[in-house]
């Protein structure tokens, strides 16, 4: 039986790059699972790839249907933006392992549809002053540059990541990202090769 790796870790903790790292290394051999959002689509970003990108219509058919396995709603400056993982026939865990990027409540949520047992936390941590850099010089790049959604979702990510939730959800194994990419996601790959030996 396959398992599911969640990659949680707060906003610019560089999440994105080790998941698409991972990806492209192909060892360990890693299906992914693609998220869907209703938030608008980013430059550089493309539909089907970082997400499947909805409006609320959609949202609210896949909602109807029973698809949606978790979902987050932030209330943002910009608006409600929506992030959920759907039911779409993406996930057969009979056919290998999975990674997904998440948050704690996407891991517990998948961990109670998928079983507990076939789900794996991997939380990336990273030190604030980092984190902000990043989260600046990536939204700088932007066409319309979203300031105020990038100060709200740091601010918000010290709750939603506080230690002590961590410790709730059974998160034990903490990456601390201060290297280069290669070595975290070397050790990232050593971690899930080792899970997926048992």
């Amino acid at each position: 039986m396959g398992k599911i790796f969640v990659l949680m870790g707060k906003s610019a903790s560089g999440k994105d790059a080790i998941f698409k790292r991972l990806l492209a290394r192909g060892e360990p051999p890693l299906n992914r699972i693609i998220p869907y959002t209703t938030r608008p689509i980013r430059q550089k970003e493309v539909d089907g790839v970082e997400y499947h990108f909805c409006d609320e219509a959609r949202e609210r058919e896949l909602d109807d249907a029973g698809r949606i396995i978790e979902k987050r709603i932030y209330h943002t400056v910009h608006g409600r933006w929506a992030y959920f993982t759907v039911d779409d026939g993406q996930v057969d865990l009979t056919r290998g392992d999975y990674l997904v990027i998440g948050t704690l409540v996407s891991y517990e949520k998948l961990a109670d549809y998928y079983k507990k047992e076939n789900i794996i936390p991997i939380y990336i941590e990273t030190e604030d002053s980092i984190r902000l850099e990043r989260a600046i010089k990536r939204e700088r790049k932007q066409a319309e540059p979203k300031y105020e959604e990038m100060c709200r979702r740091f601010l918000a990510d010290a709750q939603d990541f506080a230690p002590e939730r961590l410790a709730a959800a059974g998160i034990e194994t903490i990456f601390r990202n201060e290297g280069g990419l290669e070595d975290i996601v070397e050790q990232v790959a050593a971690f899930i090769r080792s899970c997926t030996a048992m």
